[in-house]
């Protein structure tokens, strides 16, 4: 079963996260932050992970904490989930449209964290959320999921479908490299026989 609970407390946020890799896309999301919801909930849901997520955070600040500490957690669970990486397929992509908008997100899950962000807002807020919070949802995931993440938004003109097609592009290629590969046997997706060195 791969599946993990992870907490997370500080002075800033408190937050609690559960998953199932191998689940419906079962979602229970409460952040406090309304958008972030909407996001996490599109991203377990193409990613067909069981996503449990309860978060307070210090909002009458902002919702920075909040967003970039989900993202820790988050990430921190998936890779608690995937254990040493073997047997899993490793790389995934994914091209997602919507409406005027067209992003592409490729991934490496191999434990050598890394993130591209090639993308730009035309909107300084969605709602009442600030849009360069995002990046720092990307950058915290990457980081603690230990994935190599490319994400680059082709064009668009509303910030809303952009960085809607960034989480979906990110759950479909998530759900593509995480997939178990029958003919490793177990083995790992690497010439070196093991994950999370330089030149996998």
């Amino acid at each position: 079963m791969r599946t993990a609970t992870v907490e997370r407390k500080t002075r800033e946020t408190e937050i609690i996260v559960s998953l199932d890799l191998d689940g419906a896309g079962e979602c229970d999301i409460d952040t406090g932050v309304g958008f972030l919801d909407h996001m996490l909930e599109s991203f377990g849901r193409h990613a067909m992970i069981d996503l449990k997520v309860r978060a307070q955070g210090d909002l009458h600040v902002d919702f920075h904490h909040t967003t970039e500490d989900s993202a820790i957690v988050i990430g921190q669970a998936v890779k608690k989930a995937l254990g040493d990486f073997a047997g899993i397929t490793r790389f995934g992509s994914a091209g997602i449209p919507m409406d005027e908008a067209f992003t592409r997100v490729a991934i490496d899950v191999a434990g050598r964290p890394y993130l591209v962000w090639k993308v730009k807002f035309t909107q300084p807020k969605i709602g009442e959320m600030d849009t360069e919070l995002f990046k720092e949802w990307f950058q915290a995931f990457a980081m603690n999921a230990g994935v190599c993440l490319h994400v680059e938004n082709c064009y668009g003109d509303n910030s809303h479908h952009i960085i809607e097609t960034c989480f979906k592009g990110l759950a479909r290629a998530l759900r593509q490299a995480i997939a178990p590969d029958e003919r490793l046997d177990g083995e790992f997706a690497s010439t070196k026989g093991v994950l999370g060195e330089k030149d996998d």
